[in-house]
């Protein structure tokens, strides 16, 4: 089959102009105000809807006439805090600007809907999940992303993760004035994580528990009636996450009763869940890609690359997360050299790659029933 081809090269330098102006500008989660106005009016010759799922900072944007096949890009533009774009989120977002617009200009008149998807707080909030709560991924057939990174992998491995609160509440007294009558919250919270620190030796590759204590009371002469932990989980799947969840909860529990004191245990969002790769998707994908010289491999057994809300996007609709490099292997993002190179030559090169692949593989979901039909049968088997 002759397939129209999308061409990224006519955009090069306007979203490389763009990843630069994100990066030197970054704003956090839920504050990507900026961002997100740029971004639109880039698309401006798209149908752009600002503001989607409650969520102010997010937008959508349709070519299309809204009937057939959906193809779904998905642009982050977060920052971390302190950091700027270590995680490269700006190259997100110039990648899948840079492929919507080639898709444009190759299919004109498309028959199916090619949906921009503006998705705020990755970094932490998870931006899709409430868009997925609020029906902006239904009826899309492939959502399409890339990641920079520090090695050149066809899929990520994700885990599932969540953020769990521990409050233990106790009661105040003076600690030498009627010290019998505390109930020490404080005291109780650090056996919690004695507790957890015992557990963890046994816990199944790609599962931990890590906290911190965020209240451990108000003054050093007073018994805490009060104190709070919070604790992040990860785990190879969302099914694991939920069991050590329930672990922890466990836990908490049987250490207030054995200190006499009460635990609430509450989760501060929905969890991020897996990562399930769509092999069709990535296998295209990937052979796009290596027509700029960029050979995508399995990612490294037993290595896992944290979480992410694009997790919760793949166990609805098929979706890929592919990483190619912009550092060498011995570095990591989250670090001030990876958003350096956010905004490098090598980043430049790898972010119009990932582009024209992008744009190539949402091409041939719009235009490729046979190929639609292969992703959809491996996600739902």
């Amino acid at each position: 089959m002759n397939l129209p081809r999308a061409d990224v090269g006519a955009h090069a330098d306007r979203i490389w102009e763009l990843a630069l102006d994100l990066h030197g500008d970054p704003e956090t989660a839920f504050d990507e105000h900026r961002a997100a106005e740029r971004l639109c009016a880039e698309l401006a010759s798209f149908e752009v809807d600002r503001g989607v799922a409650g969520l102010p900072t997010a937008f959508t944007a349709r070519h299309g006439d809204g009937r057939g096949p959906t193809a779904a890009l998905l642009l982050e533009y977060d920052a971390l805090p302190g950091l700027g774009h270590a995680c490269g989120h700006n190259l997100i977002a110039a990648a899948g600007l840079g492929a919507a617009l080639a898709v444009r200009d190759a299919l004109p008149d498309p028959d199916g809907t090619l949906l921009v998807v503006g998705s705020p707080a990755e970094e932490g909030g998870g931006g899709k999940i409430v868009e997925l709560a609020h029906g902006v991924f239904d009826g899309v057939d492939a959502a399409l992303m890339f990641h920079p990174g520090a090695h050149d992998w066809a899929w990520a491995p994700l885990t599932a993760q969540v953020e769990i609160t521990v409050t233990i509440h106790g009661r105040a007294a003076h600690p030498t004035g009627n010290p019998t009558d505390g109930v020490d919250a404080l005291a109780a919270l650090i056996q919690l994580f004695n507790t957890v620190a015992a557990i963890r030796p046994r816990l199944p590759a790609g599962s931990h528990v890590q906290g911190i204590i965020s209240d451990g009371g108000v003054a050093t002469n007073i018994v805490p009636e009060r104190a709070e932990g919070r604790f992040g989980l990860r785990a190879i799947t969302t099914a694991a996450l939920d069991d050590l969840a329930t672990q922890l909860a466990a836990t908490a529990r049987a250490v207030a009763t054995a200190t006499g004191t009460s635990a609430a245990i509450t989760r501060s969002r929905e969890p991020y869940e897996h990562f399930r790769n769509n092999t069709v998707l990535a296998d295209r994908f990937a052979a796009h890609i290596a027509n700029a010289g960029i050979t995508l491999t399995e990612p490294a057994p037993g290595v896992f690359l944290g979480s992410s809300d694009i997790g919760n996007v793949s166990n609805t609709t098929p979706a890929i997360h592919p990483f190619v490099a912009i550092v060498d292997p011995e570095l990591s993002d989250h670090t001030a050299e990876f958003a350096a190179a956010a905004a490098s030559e090598r980043g430049r090169t790898a972010m119009l790659a990932a582009a024209e692949a992008l744009a190539a593989t949402a091409v041939d979901v719009l235009t490729d029933p046979t190929f639609r039909d292969r992703a959809w049968t491996e996600f739902r088997r």
